[in-house]
């Protein structure tokens, strides 16, 4: 997420504090209310799972501007109970230590949700401070798997509606709440006045969700697990929830990220819209319906306001044939050729002949930067750091602006990067899976 997080200097790069303060005098502020601190009274409910009880402290501190609060705050941001003691310091640190602590929250589990969020809803001061919410359902690391029939607590979604009605300036929202049920919950959007930059949902689609989406003009980054294509409605009734259609040019008129598995996502939301990067996924498996399928997604890419500069499509089946047709559509005419630096996921040709007709179509993109290729049919597999060195040389030799390659081998990504003209292997899986987002 591309949250504004106030993030920790590190020794080397840490800012002069302004005016008098000097370094010891502001160790000595920063954890002067841990040391003259008692017991508490006061709740708060955002370090771990558990209540950490504090007391206004009896430490006063005069004549520190504001600025200088910040630097304060900055210095101790990785510690949320640091920050919490700062919050009854003094007012001007209060104000500065709860924008760093609220600024982005991350959720998980229903009872710590429910604290926070009925926090959230009774404090719209607080509430206002909230610029990114991620919202998981299960807890971090958990050791203990749910029942499959175990519910939310019927206070759990009634929370999350009214926290997010307070969250007047949330501009980054993931929503990871249904465990794969895609439970129709999206209800819960009703009401909301923030304007979004990112959304990721596990929520299933219906009215609600629709209806919430044709309100964010300025949403660009749209992630969504579920689509179902709009149907004509005879019951007028039906669609009083959606104040747009899809298709209309208010609906999500800023939108230029897509992820979706549904391919008929891509087709109904690219289409007269800033797209550039889209991630989807072939719906059908059989040939000539998968041939179908491409046309639509081709022919709603050439409908974009910008042209494209990354595209991952996945396949429930790739064969190389397959993958030669998808490229020959990309590449039949300059708008996929101009920008397009990131393409996926295509199957490397074993034959030799078929490897040169790929090469020779990937040669048609003279932007191109990165691309996905799976070698599961390759045997042996080409999974050894010195073998994926040598076939990304051989690609570099037809398509020399190629910086980066993710070779798939039965579902698992391996890395390369070419830096300073060497070939380096790097095996994070994490960066290889939002590379599409990246280049």
């Amino acid at each position: 997420m591309a949250a504004d997080k106030i993030e920790l200097s590190s020794e080397k790069a840490r800012p002069a504090f302004v005016g008098r303060i000097g370094f010891e005098i502001t160790r000595e502020v920063a954890y002067g209310a841990c040391r003259y601190s008692p017991s508490p009274p006061i709740d708060h409910p955002l370090v771990g799972s558990r209540l950490h009880k504090i007391q206004r402290s009896p430490l006063r501190i005069d004549g520190i501007t504001p600025d200088a609060c910040s630097l304060i705050v900055k210095y101790v941001a990785d510690s949320r109970s640091t920050l919490l003691s700062l919050c009854v310091v003094s007012k001007q640190f209060q104000s500065a230590a709860e924008r760093s602590l609220y600024n982005t929250l991350h959720l998980r589990g229903y009872d710590h949700t429910i604290t926070v969020c009925d926090l959230l809803a009774r404090t719209p001061r607080l509430a206002m401070l909230v610029i990114a919410l991620s919202i998981y359902e299960q807890e971090e690391d958990s050791d203990d798997e749910e029942p499959e029939d175990y519910d939310p607590p019927e206070e759990y979604w009634q929370a999350l509606c009214e926290a997010l009605r307070r969250t007047t300036r949330l501009r980054f929202l993931n929503l990871y709440v249904t465990d794969g049920g895609q439970a129709e919950c999206a209800w819960i959007l009703d009401g909301c006045t923030f304007q979004l930059r990112t959304f990721h949902s596990d929520l299933a689609w219906d009215q609600h969700l629709a209806s919430f989406l044709s309100r964010q003009t300025r949403l660009s980054d749209l992630f969504l697990a579920d689509f179902r294509e709009p149907e004509a409605a005879s019951d007028p009734d039906s669609t009083s929830h959606a104040r747009a259609p899809i298709s209309s040019p208010g609906y999500l008129p800023k939108l230029a990220l897509l992820e979706c598995t549904f391919s008929e996502a891509a087709v109904a939301l690219v289409p007269d819209r800033p797209v550039v990067r889209v991630k989807t996924c072939f719906t059908h498996s059989k040939l000539e319906e998968k041939r179908e399928e491409l046309r639509g997604i081709v022919g709603a890419l050439r409908r974009s306001k910008k042209r494209p500069r990354a595209l991952d499509i996945a396949d429930s089946s790739y064969t190389a044939d397959f993958s030669l047709e998808l490229l020959a559509a990309l590449t039949a005419d300059g708008f996929f050729c101009g920008d397009l630096r990131y393409i996926g996921t295509l199957v490397l040709p074993v034959d030799g002949r078929q490897r040169l007709e790929f090469y020779g179509l990937l040669m048609r993109l003279p932007q191109l930067r990165c691309i996905e290729v799976d070698v599961s049919e390759w045997d042996p597999p080409p999974t050894h750091a010195a073998a994926l060195r040598a076939v990304t040389y051989e690609v570099r030799l037809y398509c020399p602006t190629v910086v980066t390659i993710v070779f798939v081998y039965e579902f698992e990504r391996h890395l390369v990067r070419v830096v300073g003209g060497l070939a380096v292997y790097d095996d994070e899986d994490a960066v290889a899976e939002n590379l599409w987002r990246e280049v």
